[in-house]
């Protein structure tokens, strides 16, 4: 089960901060996900780290603005977002595969995860 907040409405150039609380007694194990969806769009990968490692991927159009990061302890994966743009504006989810077979061909797909996040929306006012 995953529970994803902290969206919210920004300026662009703002920040925001989202979370997302899991369940399960191998976190650290999983792979945890970002993707967003806008409007009449399909639902991209944010970024992700893939199981127990801890290196991060991101999307091209977020490298460099957004970090992914995880607390094992709380059982949390975090989204900070910098220097938000209009385009950023989405339903935020989070995404998690719990049996340790994500591979890295698959890992921006969204059909290679099981579990789901309800969607945090983030605004960004140009």
């Amino acid at each position: 089960q995953l529970q994803a907040s902290g969206g919210g409405l920004v300026q662009a150039g703002g920040s925001l901060r989202l979370s997302c609380a899991a369940s399960g007694p191998t976190f650290s194990r999983y792979t945890m996900a970002w993707f967003r969806q806008a409007p009449g769009k399909e639902r991209d990968f944010v970024a992700a780290f893939r199981g127990s490692r801890n290196t991060p991927h991101y999307a091209d159009s977020v490298n460099g603005r957004f970090t992914v990061s995880r607390d094992t302890a709380k059982n949390t994966v975090y989204l900070q977002m910098n220097s938000l743009k209009p385009d950023d504006t989405a339903v935020y989810y989070c995404a998690a595969e719990t049996g340790g077979r994500m591979i890295i061909t698959t890992m921006k797909n969204p059909s290679a995860y099981e579990y789901w996040g309800q969607g945090t929306l983030v605004t960004v006012s140009s």
